[in-house]
């Protein structure tokens, strides 16, 4: 059994998934683990904010480009709130792996490496 418990914007959600042992058979073939080789130097733990920003970097990255508003809208949505995708924006524009254009009317947001 797998329970899921929280919320979609408002609305509360509690789920309550049964799931006989082919069930999770099925799910556990889905999934791809790479064993990792021990670091020799101890990592640092990852924060969720190292984990957001290497989000916002993959996001943009894959796209290539994006416009200024269009990815405030896509950080906006990865973090929740207006305040951490405009730090996250600010944060890309400041980054040596992107390069920000004047566009027509918003700026171009461009991915380099």
């Amino acid at each position: 059994m797998l329970r899921i418990r929280g919320s979609i914007g408002d609305w509360p959600v509690d789920l309550t998934l049964e799931m006989d042992d082919g069930d999770w058979a099925r799910l556990g073939a889905q999934l791809q683990v790479t064993k990792l080789e021990p670091s020799p130097v101890p990592a640092k733990p990852v924060t969720q904010d190292d984990a957001v920003w290497q989000i916002a970097k993959d996001l943009l990255r894959k796209a290539g480009q994006m416009s200024g508003p269009d990815l405030l809208d896509q950080l906006e949505g990865l973090t929740g709130s207006a305040a951490s995708g405009k730090r996250l924006l600010v944060r890309l524009r400041h980054s040596p792996d992107v390069k920000v254009e004047s566009g027509a009317d918003t700026p171009i947001y461009r991915w380099l490496m």
